[in-house]
């Protein structure tokens, strides 16, 4: 393809890639050949340590310093419905902190490309399957994870009216549920995927006759590996021009700024569990805790709009889990 928005020397500062998301974005980046000092190119990734994003100063400080021409913004305080529902204050004010300090300042220090990691729960708890960008704010949001939606939906409008009303070249993917290395498998923060794999294979190692898992397992979720997500983003910073007279748009012949990005294909919670426990090797009996939330009941994506401008996901979801299953050993040495 032609036309490419960005270069190899560009200084591209990703924020949040020590992440699973920002980690498997790092790793797309160093693939395509990007961040070679050769060709004048770095790639930034400070840590938390080393950048407070809570903290107007040091980012404008960072900014000043590094001079980044292209900022992807994955960094994001996330978690599961158990950590949602008890920290919903933690969750709007971190988000909405680090995304505009963050969005704000590459606007006024003259960013050539910013993208913003969005999420999925910003939709309707009963949107429209498969869900289409024209469905946010067209309903009530999932209430376990509203908080963090309404940060995530702001984050996109903020890079949609800096596009607008400065010309600031913002754009936004909404990721659906996402897994592989560098997830976390905290016992009450962690997500459904992290959260089975983590019960399920400590169960296999430990022999243990029988596990509970949260809610009924009714729920469908799509669920796309890190690394094709990774490469998602490299694609849409190289390829998509909202301003294009070919860019995506919605019902009304508008140009979208945010588009989802997904593998299109669901799978019950029950069906994950088994598919884990068959990929484990897991004997033992699965119990469902029914007075455990079972947040939205469907939420899968239409990605139809990022496949026409030339990209989709390239893992199966089997070969995807038993990468993790690896990772996950790996990482608590338990092989």
């Amino acid at each position: 393809m032609k036309n490419e928005k960005i270069n190899l020397n560009e200084k591209i500062f990703i924020a949040g890639a020590s992440g699973m998301a920002g980690s498997a974005i790092l790793r797309s980046f160093q693939k395509g050949g990007y961040g070679n000092l050769s060709a004048g190119g770095s790639i930034i990734t400070p840590s938390s340590k080393e950048l407070n994003l809570l903290d107007i100063n040091q980012v404008e400080s960072f900014f000043a310093t590094k001079k980044p021409t292209v900022v992807v913004l994955a960094a994001a305080k996330v978690g599961g419905i158990l950590a949602n529902s008890t920290q919903p204050a933690k969750f709007i004010l971190e988000n909405l902190k680090i995304q505009t300090n963050v969005i704000e300042t590459a606007w006024r220090s003259g960013v050539k490309r910013l993208l913003f990691l969005g999420s999925s729960c910003i939709y309707p708890k009963f949107a429209k399957q498969p869900i289409e960008e024209e469905s946010l704010l067209k309903g009530p949001l999932e209430i376990t994870n509203e908080s963090y939606a309404i940060a995530k939906i702001a984050g996109i409008k903020l890079c949609d009216s800096l596009r607008i009303q400065y010309g600031f070249d913002a754009i936004s993917l909404m990721p659906t549920n996402l897994y592989g290395p560098g997830d976390n498998y905290h016992p009450q923060n962690s997500h459904v995927m992290a959260a089975l794999i983590k019960r399920i294979t400590d169960a296999t190692i430990n022999s243990e006759p029988s596990i509970k898992c949260w809610g009924t397992g009714k729920p469908f979720r799509e669920f796309m590996y890190a690394d094709d997500l990774g490469e998602a983003v490299l694609f849409a910073l190289k390829y998509w021009n909202p301003d294009a007279d070919n860019a995506p748009r919605d019902t009304e012949g508008k140009a979208l700024s945010f588009l989802n990005v997904g593998t299109g294909n669901d799978i019950s919670i029950l069906d994950l569990a088994k598919k884990i426990a068959n990929l484990t090797h897991y004997k033992g009996e699965i119990f469902w805790d029914s007075n455990k939330p079972d947040g939205t009941p469907k939420k899968q994506l239409c990605v139809k709009r990022l496949k026409e401008l030339g990209w989709e996901a390239k893992t199966d979801l089997d070969t995807g889990i038993k990468k993790t299953i690896e990772s996950y050993k790996a990482s608590t040495k338990t092989l």
